[in-house]
């Protein structure tokens, strides 16, 4: 049976989403620094008991709260039937989970809804930095209630991502490059770009919608952007849910950096 055209408001649902985040936030704040369990996912990727703990309240709290709205999480066997919904949270609930286990404070609870491939709404709660970011479209973007920016381009820029991507950019630019330290959540890094911590960021390929979608939404709220190395912003919540390289940032910097995925696909 298709889905019901909704009637909710992107501000209702972002009420939802940072009431959920937070308590999923603090669920997985139990298990920070206390040795959780953990498995290994594809032989390479961990997951913990912290993970599903979290997810498994963001599911429950969520859909029963939009029953109409699909489901896709990085902790959930992906269902095709969320295909059939206009609506589809976007959910990973520990982005940055190699780093929650070695008690680095900067992961993040990233939900977002997402409509035709674009977020209607953006949340990621970062409980051991006491951090909230939110973004409706057209408002702004915001961390613990005031409205962040990205910065302007200075002398010195500020560029996280591997070093690989950035050995790439124009000479001219490479006395001007400091490479940021590795924040292993990126939706973090996305955030860090969008409250003007950082200038610009790669990244590599194989993100998936989880780890972008409700960043994204912040970014561009900020002024900035996420664009694949043909200019093109990433669609969300579709059959595909992998993405190739991409890069985040704002102005001329970010056209440099797109220039330089660009040149790599070549």
């Amino acid at each position: 049976m298709p889905a019901r055209d909704p009637v909710i408001s992107a501000a209702e649902d972002l009420e939802l989403l940072r009431d959920a985040a937070r308590e999923a936030g603090a669920i997985a704040m139990r298990y920070f620094g206390k040795n959780p369990q953990v498995w290994m996912k594809g032989g390479t990727s961990p997951v913990s008991e912290a993970d599903h703990a979290a997810d498994a309240y963001l599911r429950e709290t969520l859909l029963a709260a939009r029953p109409d709205y699909g489901w896709l999480s990085e902790e959930t066997t992906d269902d095709p039937a969320r295909l059939l919904a206009r609506r589809t949270f976007v959910v990973d609930p520990i982005d940055g989970t190699r780093g929650f286990l070695e008690g680095l404070r900067s992961w993040c609870v990233s939900v977002a809804v997402v409509e035709d491939g674009r977020t209607l709404t953006g949340v990621l709660e970062c409980p051991a930095k006491d951090e909230t970011y939110w973004a409706l479209p057209g408002q702004g973007a915001f961390l613990n209630g005031k409205s962040i920016a990205v910065r302007r381009l200075g002398e010195t820029v500020e560029i996280g991502g591997l070093k690989q991507l950035i050995d790439r950019m124009p000479a001219e630019w490479q006395s001007r490059v400091h490479r940021a330290a590795h924040i292993p959540s990126l939706a973090y890094r996305l955030a860090m770009v969008a409250n003007g911590t950082l200038d610009a960021t790669f990244v590599k390929p194989n993100a998936h919608d989880w780890d972008i979608a409700a960043a994204d939404l912040i970014l561009r709220e900020a002024g900035g952007a996420v664009l694949d190395g043909h200019g093109r912003a990433p669609l969300y919540a579709g059959e595909v849910i992998r993405h190739g390289a991409l890069v985040a940032g704002s102005g001329k910097l970010l056209t440099v950096l797109a220039g330089v995925i660009a040149g790599m696909e070549a």
